[in-house]
C-alpha cells in the first residue's frame, strides 16, 4: 500500500514539476503573452494570466479556463496575435449558372472593401474556385488586423453583406438542383397548390348545394 501511495505521489509531483518547467518555458520564450488570442488543446479564448504552473484563458463564451501549462508545449499552439496581426479569412459562394461572373466579382469585392475592419493592403480579392455541380463557385479572401478576437462575427457581417450585394445585382445564390431523366413511360405531375385549391372550392360548393 505504501508503495502505491509512494508511487501516486511520485507521479504527482512529475506533473506539477512538469507544468512549472513549462511555465518557466513559455515566460522565457514568451510564444504567448498576456492578451493574445490563442488556441490550445481544443481551447480559443484570449489569454488572461500567465501563472506558476497553469494559464488562464477566457472563452468567447465568457468562460475561464485553466490550462496546464505542459499543454503549450506538447501541443500545437494557434497564436492569432503573435508577430504580425494580421489574419486571413477565406468565404466561399456560390451563385447559379448563367450569373454575370464580372458582377458577382465586383459585389464581393464591394461587402468587403465597405466592411470598415477589412484592410486594404492586402487588398481583397475574389477567386472563380470552379464550376460545381450545382453552382459556379467563388471565394472572397480578405485581411483584417482587428477581427482576428471575433472572426465569428468578422464572417457573419461579411456574409450578410455578400448576401445583400449579390441580391442588388440580381445574381441568385445557388442551391441544390436534381435533374429527373424517365426512361420509358409517362410520368404524371399534379401541382399541389393547384390540387388543394381545386379541392377547397369543391368542398365550399357542396356546403352551398347543402343549403
Amino acid at each position: 500500500f505504501a508503495g502505491a501511495v509512494g508511487v501516486g505521489v511520485g507521479f504527482g509531483l512529475q506533473n506539477i514539476a512538469s507544468n512549472f518547467i513549462s511555465g518557466l518555458v513559455i515566460l522565457a520564450e514568451r510564444p504567448i503573452t498576456v492578451g493574445d488570442r490563442v488556441e490550445v488543446a481544443g481551447i480559443a479564448g484570449q489569454v488572461q494570466h500567465i501563472r506558476a504552473r497553469s494559464t488562464v484563458i477566457v472563452t468567447n463564451d465568457n468562460i475561464t479556463m485553466i490550462v496546464p501549462n505542459t499543454k503549450f508545449i506538447d501541443s500545437p499552439v494557434t497564436n492569432w496575435t503573435y508577430g504580425d496581426p494580421r489574419v486571413r479569412f477565406r468565404l466561399p459562394v456560390g451563385v447559379a449558372y448563367g450569373s454575370d461572373v464580372n458582377k458577382v466579382r465586383q459585389a464581393l469585392l464591394a461587402a468587403a472593401s465597405e466592411n470598415a475592419n477589412t484592410l486594404k493592403d492586402p487588398a481583397p480579392s475574389v477567386f472563380l474556385e470552379k464550376f460545381g455541380e450545382n453552382s459556379i463557385d467563388f471565394e472572397l479572401v480578405v485581411w483584417s488586423s482587428e477581427m482576428s478576437y471575433r472572426p465569428r462575427r468578422y464572417r457573419s457581417d461579411l456574409n450578410f453583406a455578400m448576401e445583400q450585394k449579390l441580391r442588388e445585382a440580381g445574381i441568385e445564390i445557388a442551391f441544390p438542383q436534381r435533374d429527373l431523366h424517365i426512361r420509358s413511360g409517362v410520368l404524371k405531375v399534379q401541382n399541389v397548390d393547384a390540387a388543394n385549391r381545386s379541392a377547397s372550392r369543391t368542398d365550399s360548393s357542396r356546403g352551398e348545394n347543402a343549403r
